[in-house]
């Protein structure tokens, strides 16, 4: 290396910074994209999130549990114009994969549609009866902490 090359520049350092008259400015967010990682696969990172996320198989239920549902089931239609408050757990399916999840859910029965066999809410969900694996509600009394006599 040379001697003056060390200073070559010197004369350059104290110049205002070119301004063009024929392009605008550059943002920093656009100057900042440029230098940003390419994603050569779009959507993949989206893919490996949904084959990891995690679904439950849906239960079926045996003879008793059936059974214990059932009753409960018909103690609400015999109290169904009081609009009684229940709990209901029940499965829903997931959209894009096998598999779901269990919901629970609080509120007032208004309706058992026998038709569409759904349980309707006041604040208009419809809960598919097949779909339920459990009702709690004080309207259930000993049945609900397993007596059998009741």
């Amino acid at each position: 290396m040379r001697e003056n090359d060390e200073h070559r520049y010197d004369d350059m350092l104290e110049l205002p910074h070119h301004v063009s008259a024929k392009h605008p400015r550059m943002s920093r967010r656009d100057r900042a994209a440029q230098f940003s990682p390419f994603k050569a696969l779009a959507g993949y990172e989206d893919a490996v999130r949904e084959a990891a996320r995690q679904t439950e198989e849906q239960i079926k239920l045996d003879d008793d549990a059936l059974s214990i549902l059932n009753a409960k089931l018909q103690i609400l239609r015999l109290k169904i114009k009081s609009r009684p408050e229940i709990a209901l757990t029940y499965f829903v399916p997931d959209r894009k994969k096998n598999g779901g999840d269990y919901v629970t859910v609080t509120g007032n029965v208004r309706q058992i549609d026998e038709i569409e066999k759904t349980l309707l809410l006041t604040d208009g969900s419809a809960i598919p009866i097949r779909d339920i694996i459990d009702l709690e509600s004080e309207i259930f009394g000993d049945l609900e902490r397993g007596d059998s006599d009741a």
